[in-house]
């Protein structure tokens, strides 16, 4: 695992690398400043600090070793831990930050279904990740096929697997996860240098329309449903109709027969 990062780590300062985390960046900001409550953990990659915008007291980030990534600043508190063995009791965190750590987990069922475990009730998961039916996904299957003969080199680090963005909506479905939003982004091709990368820019605008579902990286929001519980909002009381009210003003006249009011 600790190698994996450092690939990584090391293809986050290349060019398509900086790209991808200036589309993640941007979504784990505006996701993450409207949800509340008290505890926030994000697992992995240091280098995204997806728990920024958030204002909840207690965060930490989750590393699974203690080796320390130059340069770079933990939010409030770092721990070390296993993905698969949180060290945090049932129904406690409110928020789970998990930028590419499935794809980079030894066992991503596992990681997730710890996740749902440490989440409370209507506490939410955010999920990176890159997407397999992409031009990168293909770029790199190509890569991975020509580099058996002692051809092209890999595009993106070789470290961990591909999740596809409608598998693990099942995933968390089958864990009684409910995904409010999803997003598709990074549509340009994997090229290594900024110039390419900025005459390619056109496609950024042009993607979400005409191929929505292709673009490099994904991202998702999915809270923890609990069957036969519902979160009660404040008991907001009404203001009284009686009081300030004018009451209406009867008045009968037996002898004509009828009533007026």
């Amino acid at each position: 695992m600790s190698d994996q990062i450092i690939g990584l780590h090391d293809w986050f300062q290349t060019p398509a690398g900086q790209y991808l985390l200036r589309w993640e960046d941007a979504q784990l900001e505006s996701a993450v400043a409207d949800i509340f409550g008290y505890y926030a953990l994000q697992l992995g990659v240091p280098q995204l600090r997806g728990l920024r915008a958030n204002r909840m007291p207690h965060q930490w980030l989750g590393m699974p070793t203690p080796e320390a990534v130059p340069g770079l600043v933990a939010p409030s508190a770092a721990l070390v831990t296993d993905y698969a063995a949180l060290p945090f009791s049932a129904c406690s965190l409110d928020l789970v930050v998990l930028p590419h750590t499935l794809e980079l987990s030894a066992d991503p069922h596992t990681t997730l279904r710890e996740v749902e475990r440490v989440l409370v009730p209507e506490g939410r998961v955010v999920i990176c990740g890159l997407n397999p039916v992409s031009l990168w996904g293909l770029r790199q299957r190509r890569a991975r096929a020509l580099r058996r003969l002692g051809g092209d080199d890999l595009f993106l680090p070789d470290c961990g697997e591909f999740i596809g963005y409608w598998r693990l909506r099942d995933w968390l479905r089958l864990l009684g996860f409910e995904v409010e939003e999803g997003r598709f982004g990074c549509y340009r091709p994997a090229v290594r240098s900024e110039a390419w990368l900025e005459r390619w820019a056109w496609m950024d605008r042009a993607g979400p329309r005409w191929w929505p579902i292709v673009g490099s990286a994904y991202f998702l929001v999915a809270v923890k449903r609990v069957r036969g519980m519902r979160l009660l909002g404040p008991a907001w009381k009404t203001a009284s109709a009686g009081a300030g009210t004018p009451a209406p003003v009867v008045q009968r006249h037996h002898g004509a027969g009828f009533t007026q009011e």
